[in-house]
């Protein structure tokens, strides 16, 4: 496990759960509006921890800790996942898996071992516009994807759909789309798309110019994506829940 990041105690990332959140560095998708983009293109320079220390920390959090969220990065890329899943398991953990959803047969693999107790699962865009939103080079990515929001629609476990909604790349008809995609599906969050200094293109872009300008102090004010207003996201949300055979929640996160 390429483990390059710690959360000790969260009451956000785990839905009605104390929990821990252990980062994976790495993933296989380049979304420019990823909030995480260190941890993307850069896993090795963030703080890295051996799987000893996180399992020690665990151990010793056992009375304060009910849940233990896994996030990335992409989380499925870890060859040895399962094999560290099932040792925060026999610690009585519950596990959140956080995932783009591209490695299906890994998710079924968890859920048949029953490593998991609850999955958010990204979903970019609606299909003719994956392959773009997730900075893949392909327009293949959404059928992985559709394979695991029906490999999600039919498990046991609790399980959320999520969207982040940004202005440059979601219209509200792409959102109707995702919608009459997923439909069936328990829960469908909508979040609305908050800037940091660690989005994906951020980084992409101070790099390109570092290079160019090696002496320079760059002061350039990158802006590259927005957020929906308020009003605007409450318009979306109303739009999908009005779907046919939407019979899950459509709730708005970060508004």
């Amino acid at each position: 496990m390429l483990i390059a990041g710690l959360n000790k105690t969260t009451l956000l990332d785990y839905p009605g759960c104390v929990a821990a959140t252990i980062f994976v560095g790495g993933c296989n998708f380049r979304c420019p509006f990823c909030h995480n983009g260190g941890l993307v293109l850069e896993p090795l320079s963030q703080q890295l921890y051996s799987e000893e220390e996180i399992l020690s920390f665990l151990q010793k959090r056992k009375n304060v800790l009910k849940g233990v969220c896994i996030t990335g990065g992409e989380p499925t890329l870890q060859a040895d996942l399962p094999e560290f899943l099932l040792k925060v398991k026999e610690m009585g953990y519950r596990v959140k898996l956080d995932t783009n959803g591209f490695k299906p047969d890994v998710l079924e693999e968890l859920l048949g071992k029953k490593l998991l107790d609850y999955v958010a699962m990204d979903i970019k865009n609606c299909p003719e516009k994956y392959a773009v939103t997730a900075g893949l080079s392909t327009g293949e990515g959404w059928k992985q994807i559709h394979n695991s929001i029906k490999i999600l629609k039919a498990a046991s476990i609790p399980y959320e759909f999520r969207t982040t909604v940004v202005k440059e790349l979601h219209t509200k008809e792409d959102l109707i789309k995702i919608g009459e995609w997923i439909k069936g599906c328990s829960l469908y969050y909508l979040q609305q798309y908050q800037d940091n200094e660690n989005i994906l293109c951020r980084i992409e872009q101070r790099d390109e110019e570092a290079q160019v300008l090696e002496e320079t102090e760059l002061k350039t004010d990158f802006e590259f994506f927005h957020g929906y207003a308020k009003e605007e996201m409450e318009q979306m949300a109303e739009a999908v829940r009005k779907v046919p055979g939407m019979t899950g929640e459509v709730i708005l996160r970060g508004i």
